[in-house]
């Protein structure tokens, strides 16, 4: 299972601009296929940044997402709220305890 993390900073006057994207597009994004997990997390002492964890089946469909109408529609919406340049990782899943 292939991990991706994404870092993101938004100006904090965009927040709510970014929380609204989201939540009008988290239920297609999770509805892509091989997505098995959409999650969005906030920084505790930072509310500026953000971190997105999503899950895929196989690293073939991260990348049909990313090269998805709805992943360049949701990019171009977000990265423009930027005040920092994001980062990203796609990582092995070794071990999850629960």
């Amino acid at each position: 299972m292939l991990v991706r993390i994404v870092k993101m900073s938004f100006h904090k006057k965009h927040i709510e601009d970014f929380l609204s994207i989201f939540e009008e597009k988290k239920t297609s994004i999770k509805a892509s296929k091989g997505c098995n997990l959409l999650e969005l997390y906030q920084d505790k002492t930072n509310p500026e940044i953000f971190f997105t964890y999503s899950y895929w089946a196989k690293e073939q469909d991260l990348e049909n997402y990313r090269n998805s109408e709805l992943f360049k529609t949701v990019w171009a919406k977000t990265k423009i709220l930027f005040n920092d340049k994001p980062i990203a990782w796609s990582v092995d899943k070794k071990v999850s305890l629960q």
